[in-house]
């Protein structure tokens, strides 16, 4: 067959649920179109429910997840990095129709991307020696404070920046051991829905991220009320949306990181890793102290 008559396979983008690909149980669709009105797919407008389950593979997925040693959970956010590495072309060209940038800027965004991961990748066993330690206390014992992940983090990605933003708002949660439910861009879902294919072709154990794509404030509603979700990341979300999602989650005292002004070019620091850690504190005798020294 001549390529004059051949017919281009249309890929289907589909949601990331618990390992697996699956329809929005409401059958829904809606078009995503790049910067120029073009049609580019028809992405799947997640529903309530799929929020809820993805809710469910997410809270199924934490206890492995943060049960592993930070030095594996390292490793396997570095074979993601990896795998981005190998399927720069593809989201090289779903970041350029996305945002509406030429060939060369959505390369510099992806590399930008892949770094950030790898960056990420590389704190997951030594973010606890910067926020946790021993401690001076007045008495005989040993005074210990480890972080701990929060939980099951809802993330609001980032509307204008469909690839670097959501990784810089995702790798964070999960490099601390935290497992995830990511609603995409709404306007630009495809890089975020392509970076679900990444991650079922990694090590990462099905659930520990989620993504689901549709509308904003539809998803991120019953995710702010869900009371299996112990915090939410505010980042996609405007003002009027914030200020309802944050009474939301005040029924169980989600921690919330609400919206602001990012350049997600420059270098992120620490403040994402740690937002969504708690500390645990240990005492324990270290025996009588007396004139004569120690006990033991």
């Amino acid at each position: 067959m001549s390529d004059a008559t051949r017919l281009s396979v249309f890929k289907t983008y589909k949601l990331y649920v618990g390992g697996k690909f699956p329809r929005s149980e409401s059958g829904r669709v809606y078009e995503v179109t790049d910067s120029k009105g073009n049609w580019l797919a028809n992405a799947p407008q997640s529903s309530r429910k799929d929020a809820r389950d993805a809710v469910v593979a997410a809270r199924k997925a934490f206890g492995g997840w943060s049960g592993a040693t930070a030095y594996n959970r390292g490793q396997v956010l570095y074979r993601v990095a990896e795998m981005l590495e190998g399927r720069k072309e593809q989201f090289v060209r779903e970041v350029a129709e996305a945002e509406g940038l030429s060939k060369a800027k959505a390369a510099a965004v992806v590399d930008a991307a892949i770094d950030r991961w790898v960056w990420y990748a590389g704190w997951t066993d030594k973010i606890a020696q910067v926020v946790g330690g021993a401690n001076p206390v007045a008495g005989p014992y040993f005074n210990l404070s480890s972080p701990e992940p929060t939980g099951v983090v809802a993330v609001l990605a980032p509307q204008d920046s469909s690839f670097l933003g959501l990784v810089s708002v995702l790798a964070p949660v999960i490099a601390t051991g935290n497992t995830a439910v990511v609603v995409a861009s709404a306007k630009a879902p495809l890089p975020a829905l392509s970076l679900g294919e990444v991650l079922a072709t990694s090590d990462v154990p099905g659930g520990v991220v989620n993504i689901l794509s549709g509308g904003t404030a539809e998803l991120a509603a019953p995710l702010a009320a869900h009371q299996d979700v112990n915090a939410i990341d505010l980042a996609g979300a405007d003002a009027e949306l914030a200020k309802e999602l944050e009474i939301a989650a005040a029924d169980n005292l989600k921690r919330v990181l609400r919206p602001q002004a990012v350049d997600f070019s420059a270098a992120p620091g620490i403040d994402r890793l740690t937002a969504f850690l708690e500390t645990k504190t240990v005492w324990h005798p270290t025996g009588a102290l007396g004139a004569s020294g120690s006990s033991y």
